[in-house]
């Protein structure tokens, strides 16, 4: 059946307009918290979830793979994961990994994986 049997939709946010003008992230949590934060991640995987008409999941990420962006606060690596469903608490993670972008991108995959993996097990 491939992965159309499984996945609705997809949204690709980079840009603070973007996470609010398609997945509805409120400009006050952008602007408090910064994009890469919890409350973030949060309110992606919320909003995905509202605006994925056949989605009972969603599961966003939001983070600095680098090699630059980082700072001392919100240093390379960092990433924040939350995944939503429907009648169920969102789940949130932070993570810092370690090594080049491809190693944070590639943790960052398992890691929302398991998280989907985890809220497909509770029953609601």
């Amino acid at each position: 059946d491939g992965s159309s049997s499984v996945v609705d939709c997809g949204f690709v946010t980079y840009s603070n307009e973007a996470k609010h003008g398609l997945i509805g992230v409120p400009q006050e949590l952008l602007e408090t918290y910064g994009a890469v934060s919890e409350p973030v991640a949060r309110a992606m995987a919320e909003g995905a979830l509202i605006r994925a008409p056949l989605a009972t999941l969603a599961v966003a990420v939001t983070g600095i793979a680098g090699p630059g962006g980082g700072s001392d606060e919100k240093p390379v690596g960092l990433v924040h994961l939350a995944c939503a469903g429907k009648g169920r608490p969102t789940l949130h993670r932070r993570r810092v990994y370690d090594g080049d972008r491809h190693a944070v991108r590639k943790a960052t995959i398992i890691d929302a994986y398991d998280m989907l993996s985890e809220m497909v097990g509770k029953t609601g």
